[in-house]
């Protein structure tokens, strides 16, 4: 399933639950809070975030009951009609089954760029996702089926929370550092500045 689009630029596009989170003070208990409530924006954040930020990208979870897949990747799923996951809320009649949300939690340490003298001369926030969008609605997540056999029926059949999970067999974290692949596309990687942005034509780094 797929959620958000990354050639959107409009606000109004952006799915519910994808936002931004501008942490102040990395002193303070980080990105504490529920996503996408209080002063979360679904656009990039516009001043110095003395924390960093915090990117949600949070999928529907409620399916139509019939399709695994559709030619969007998007049709076959929904979030509830009101309310939220979290809340209860319930699906919409067109897709009335339940599913465990998915959601992405990306932290970007953005506190090399904090001094504004480094910013455009205009004030704006310099920012750009590498599909080239300079305004952040482009957020979108992708979701790949990973589980092994029944193991995803077993964890949601006991109701699986966090790491307490009797059901499933727990992967020790050092295991799972050390689970790596070598490199597929044979291609130069250069710690270089960029002449152009990707998916822009006339913006350059000086």
């Amino acid at each position: 399933m797929l959620v958000g689009d990354p050639s959107n630029r409009k606000a109004a596009a952006v799915p519910r639950g994808n936002c931004y989170r501008c942490e102040a003070n990395m002193q303070q208990s980080p990105f504490g809070g529920a996503p996408c409530t209080g002063s979360d924006t679904r656009d990039f954040p516009k001043g110095v975030c003395g924390g960093g930020w915090r990117v949600t990208v949070t999928f529907p979870s409620c399916w139509d009951g019939k399709n695994l897949d559709t030619p969007d990747h998007k049709a076959h799923i929904s979030y509830t009609a009101s309310g939220t996951f979290e809340s209860g809320g319930a699906c919409p009649a067109t897709h009335p089954v339940k599913i465990p949300q998915v959601m992405y939690e990306i932290m970007v340490d953005t506190r090399a760029f904090n001094n504004k003298a480094d910013w455009p001369a205009d004030g704006s926030q310099p920012f750009f996702w590498s599909m080239g969008d300079k305004t952040g609605y482009g957020i979108h997540g992708d979701y790949l089926f990973g589980w092994k056999g029944d193991a995803l029926q077993k964890a949601m059949d006991t109701k699986c929370s966090g790491d307490a999970c009797r059901a499933l067999q727990r992967q020790q974290d050092a295991k799972a550092i050390d689970c790596v692949q070598n490199q597929f596309a044979k291609e130069a990687i250069g710690d270089t500045w960029l002449k152009d942005l990707p998916g822009q034509t006339a913006a350059s780094y000086k």
